[in-house]
């Protein structure tokens, strides 16, 4: 989420602070999720999992760390209600009251498995569902919403942005994924449910106002009606150009004019991000055909798809040192590429966790490699650990989520050694704290930023879900910090 310089550096030096005054926790190792009295949703089915899933992890400080992560989000940030007499879920991000369509999405997509058999779930989905279609209508380009639609943004750093703020709009940065997230979602719960109730008149107006979004920043006629500039001292907050960006050639990919870190981007063309908005794209056209009945909109979805993919394999690529095609981060189709990555997703290690590519498509093979390489500016590694941070925390900042990414892609490639030194990571960089950060410093932990951020704790339970079920004789036994 957007943090301002004066904001990081105090979450910086308040962990550090907190750490310093509170000795480490000893074993054995005490819950630190609200008393049940005091948690925000309660899922029996949640429960039931975290209980079949601890019994068979062997480390104990691995397996607190699960039960603490895993149901952070329902525990803290789901704000259940109604909205015309259907459910209404309200999820915030943790230690900022909004709601971002991205990381709400990401925050309770671990819980979709269990939704088919969970009533409880299957009225919190459709309330974010719904929820979400109510934020894209009230404006397609915002990233956060506030819980009162009606609501000016409490945001500080929001109120003297130079763009156009509708009320119940926390932040406005346009960013493609936050299109995305819910559709993925929707999509999600449809697999897993087959319930149509949450595919309404609303949600059929939200889709068909996304398709029209992703179209007008094409910018193929013209410039189009957004724009954004943000008085700050930080270039990664503000657009050039009078809020348009930087020049493009317009080839048919979308243009998004901020990273799913809310950093501004450098080349509007940011490939991560149009990769996952094909991959939307035809998860819609199979919800328009399976779910609306309208096979036009379907094939209109398809046919878009389809160009944005062209544009992607003749602009979005470029070369490693040995002349090899990998993904480029940003391009502007003028030739000019950016090779990096940030730990935000969709990034370059997570396209294959999001669907977006084939998870054995060479060519994603070696980007991830590169991007987990000293080739990526914002690969760290000191004393403590190594992954990928980003400019939105800093130099020497890794993001745990990277770390999560490189695991869920070693455990779909059997790389059995890999989940395990990032499962030792992730144990020996949460400071004592029992939960994941946004980043932490290569050299040390307990320099941290966000004491709670839900999607990385949910992230987290949810590598360990996968890992239980696919691969549980690597939990099977406590972690070698010097193996």
């Amino acid at each position: 989420m957007s943090l301002s310089l004066s904001r990081r550096q105090a979450l910086l030096a308040g962990a550090a602070a907190a750490l310093a005054a509170t000795p480490a926790k000893a074993a054995p190792f005490i819950s630190h999720r609200p008393p049940v009295e005091a948690r925000r949703f309660a899922s029996p089915a949640v429960e039931a999992l975290i209980k079949r899933v601890k019994a068979k992890v062997a480390d104990p400080e691995l397996a607190w760390l699960f039960e603490n992560c895993f149901p952070n989000t329902l525990d803290t940030t789901v704000f259940l209600g109604e909205a015309g007499g259907k459910p209404d879920a309200f999820v915030i991000t943790g230690d900022i009251d909004c709601m971002w369509l991205r990381d709400s999405s990401a925050q309770v997509w671990p819980y979709l498995p269990l939704a088919a058999k969970a009533p409880e779930l299957r009225t919190l989905f459709r309330g974010v569902i719904g929820r979400q279609a109510r934020c894209i209508l009230i404006d397609p380009y915002a990233n956060a919403y506030m819980h009162d639609p009606t609501a000016r943004t409490n945001l500080k750093w929001s109120q003297q942005d130079v763009t156009e703020m509708r009320p119940g709009v926390g932040e406005r940065k346009w960013e493609v994924d936050s299109l995305c997230y819910p559709i993925r979602l929707a999509h999600g719960y449809w697999r897993a449910t087959r319930d149509p109730a949450p595919f309404d008149t609303e949600w059929r107006r939200a889709m068909a106002v996304v398709v029209r979004t992703f179209r007008e920043q094409q910018r193929k006629t013209g410039p189009g009606p957004y724009s954004f500039q943000r008085p700050s001292t930080l270039a990664t907050e503000t657009l050039m150009l009078e809020g348009k960006g930087a020049p493009t050639r317009k080839v048919g990919l979308i243009h998004s004019m901020f990273r799913p870190s809310d950093d501004a981007c450098v080349y509007p063309f940011l490939i991560p991000s149009n990769l996952f908005a094909a991959a939307s794209l035809r998860q819609l056209a199979e919800l328009a055909t399976e779910v609306l009945n309208d096979t036009a909109f379907a094939a209109d979805c398809v046919a878009f798809a389809d160009e944005v993919t062209a544009a992607l394999q003749a602009h979005g690529l470029t070369r490693d040192a040995d002349g090899q095609p990998v993904w480029a981060f940003e391009v502007d189709g003028f030739g000019n590429a950016a090779f990096m990555d940030d730990a935000n997703a969709p990034g370059l290690l997570s396209l294959a966790y999001l669907g977006c590519v084939p998870h054995d498509d060479p060519v994603f093979r070696r980007t991830a490699r590169l991007a987990w390489s000293e080739r990526n500016p914002y690969f760290f590694k000191g004393a403590a650990a190594e992954g990928v941070g980003g400019p939105h925390a800093g130099l020497d900042l890794i993001w745990p989520m990277s770390i999560i990414m490189r695991a869920l892609n070693a455990l779909a490639d059997g790389d059995d050694a890999t989940v395990l030194a990032s499962l030792r990571t992730l144990k020996a960089t949460h400071a004592g704290t029992g939960f994941m950060h946004e980043a932490f410093h290569k050299d040390d932990p307990t320099k941290f930023t966000r004491d709670w951020f839900a999607w990385a704790n949910t992230l987290f339970g949810e590598l360990i879900v996968e890992i239980a079920d696919r691969r549980p004789a690597l939990l099977a036994r406590p972690l070698d910090p010097t193996a």
